[in-house]
């Protein structure tokens, strides 16, 4: 068995400048985290901890000052810009708290946009059919059948053709839920992504992240500061003063 974590974060440091000259602005200092393959995680905290950048470091958005970011044993950090983004796209799923939905797109297309950043062979391959519950080794799902089995699966079949400000809220996220895993990523990276909604449609987009988690087999990492999202989630960690403490 392969003990080895699909993200592994070694002693990130993390700052920002200040104005007129003053000392940088440090936002995380020495930060250390492992998650294995198909965990759920929920990381907490005040706002302005730097939840949202420790989230950007782990989807290779940001690089670290000091330390490493690695996945699957890749420090994407280290790569040129064009192979890191190729890995970051077949690899990583990104949902915010703004959906980020192309509004002139219908929910199929928005879906399919991270498609269209694959290398045309890679399009079909993603992580293959048996990680994802499939029968056939070596088989792969064509994408605009699996768009349309996620947007089934998020409950919005009969939303296709329509576009982002003809849905709801929650809807929206949902939308954004299956664009992130279209390319079956192994990491799917959350940020506040409740904090928008109301507290039903909220429980539900939570219920349906903890369910896609088990059913995709996809690590989730999750900055919240639902306390209900919190808890449904494997494991949970506070950052405060730039430290990460489960």
């Amino acid at each position: 068995m392969n003990e080895q974590p699909l993200l592994l974060l070694e002693e990130v440091h993390k700052s920002y400048p200040a104005p007129e000259g003053s000392a940088p602005i440090e936002v995380l200092t020495g930060v250390n985290l492992a998650v294995r393959a198909g965990e759920s995680l929920a990381v907490v905290g005040p706002s302005g901890s730097g939840k949202s950048t420790l989230l950007a470091l782990m989807g290779a958005l940001e690089e670290p000052d000091r330390g490493r970011v690695l996945l699957d044993g890749l420090d994407l950090a280290r790569l040129p810009e064009r192979e890191r983004a190729a890995a970051r796209s077949r690899r990583v799923g990104f949902v915010f708290q703004l959906h980020h939905l192309l509004p002139q797109c219908s929910v199929w297309e928005n879906v399919l946009v991270p498609v269209l950043a694959l290398p045309r062979a890679a399009r079909f391959a993603g992580r293959g059919a048996v990680e994802n519950g499939g029968s056939g080794a070596g088989t792969a799902e064509p994408p605009e059948r699996r768009a349309r089995r996620l947007l089934e699966r998020v409950g919005l079949a009969r939303r296709l053709a329509h576009r982002p400000a003809e849905l709801s809220g929650g809807e929206c996220l949902r939308a954004a839920v299956a664009r992130a895993l279209i390319n079956r990523p192994a990491l799917l990276l959350a940020d506040e992504p409740t904090g928008s909604l109301d507290a039903d449609t909220a429980a539900e987009l939570a219920g349906l992240l903890v369910e896609l988690n088990r059913e995709e087999g996809v690590s989730l990492v999750v900055v919240t500061h639902s306390a209900m999202l919190a808890e449904r989630l494997q494991r949970r960690c506070r950052l405060a003063r730039g430290v990460l403490e489960e």
